[in-house]
């Protein structure tokens, strides 16, 4: 299940016209149960986005135990951040929850790489 998760986000990388460089590292845990990993792509506008998740599998479900995933424009200014940091607890999603360019914070549920990417195009198009 950890594998196959892993390989679904590296498909949707080399899958997506928007990125034109990506550098990922895998750690897999001892009972293949567990996975960290961590990347940076760079896109067609120079915009960035670093990650990084630790996964346990369950049964048939991934749960994501710590992640980040950080989006930068091409000049290093963040445009958002998804994490799971235990910092905003009056948020309805905590611990997940999304910080906003502007300083402000939403909530957010765990995104797919698909969905992430989708987000990153839409901004990267208009």
């Amino acid at each position: 299940m950890i594998n196959a998760f892993i390989k679904e986000i590296e498909e949707t990388i080399f899958n997506s016209p928007i990125v034109v460089s990506s550098n990922i590292q895998k750690y897999f845990g001892p009972t293949k149960e567990e996975a960290y990993a961590r990347g940076n792509l760079i896109f067609i506008d120079m915009s960035s986005l670093e990650f990084a998740i630790y996964i346990i599998g369950k049964g048939k479900k991934i749960i994501f135990d710590k992640y980040r995933f950080q989006y930068m424009d091409s000049k290093n200014r963040l445009v958002f951040r998804y994490d799971n940091a235990h910092h905003h607890k009056k948020i309805s999603t905590f611990p997940h929850h999304k910080h906003l360019h502007d300083g402000k914070l939403t909530t957010a549920t765990p995104p797919n790489f698909s969905e992430l990417l989708e987000e990153i195009t839409a901004i990267i198009t208009q």
